[in-house]
């Protein structure tokens, strides 16, 4: 089985296309090449696969690294199955993955979330969902410097609050404050839980 994200930019039309067009492309080029693992298309809409395991961390990177460019967010749509067919470009390769993936982000376009995930399971997608319901309250919220923070977090597993203080130019007590207000630790544990869940499948 495989992770088949597909997803497009909120407001793109109101920010300036090269900026954070140029910075999804550098973010993805560190998860494998174009066009056989990723691709942006029609504009602002893109798709890339990665392993089960992993798809809710890289989800969190696209969403944080959107959000920390002013008055942009992501949709994401998350579908997890099978590869039957591995094309040179990820938009013709076809499979349960890129079928819940591309049929899910239509259906995210019309009820108003920013994230939702589809599999062969029911009960897990119900409970994954309940839970990316919760959760993307507080990631659709979150701050341009707080969505900065989380992205070094989620990039950088060895970075220490003193080497995001420098980062940022900030005293370590206001990049504690900024990790509190967007609650990095439940981040954490709610990447687990759903890795878990990922792996009962």
């Amino acid at each position: 089985m495989i992770a088949v994200i597909t997803g497009d930019i909120i407001n793109s039309q109101h920010a300036e296309t090269e900026v954070w067009i140029t910075k999804l492309k550098n973010l993805l080029e560190k998860w494998g090449s174009a066009p056989h693992t990723w691709e942006i298309y029609r504009g602002d809409e893109f798709q890339f696969k990665c392993k089960i395991d992993e798809v809710f961390w890289r989800f969190l990177a696209i969403k944080s690294l959107i959000k920390s460019q002013e008055n942009l967010d992501v949709r994401i749509a998350i579908g997890i199955g099978e590869e039957n067919f591995s094309s040179e470009k990820i938009t013709e390769s076809n499979g349960t993955a890129y079928v819940h993936s591309g049929r899910l982000l239509n259906d995210l376009k019309n009820d108003g979330h920013t994230v939702s995930i589809k599999t062969s399971n029911d009960s897990v997608d119900r409970d994954l969902n309940i839970l990316l319901k919760w959760s993307s309250r507080d990631f659709d919220s979150w701050t341009v410097a707080n969505a900065e923070i989380i992205h070094e977090m989620i990039m950088n597993k060895d970075i220490t609050q003193e080497d995001l203080a420098k980062k940022f130019a900030i005293s370590q007590s206001s990049v504690s404050q900024r990790l509190k207000r967007a609650n990095y630790e439940l981040i954490v544990e709610t990447n687990q839980y759903f890795r878990k869940k990922i792996s009962e499948l």
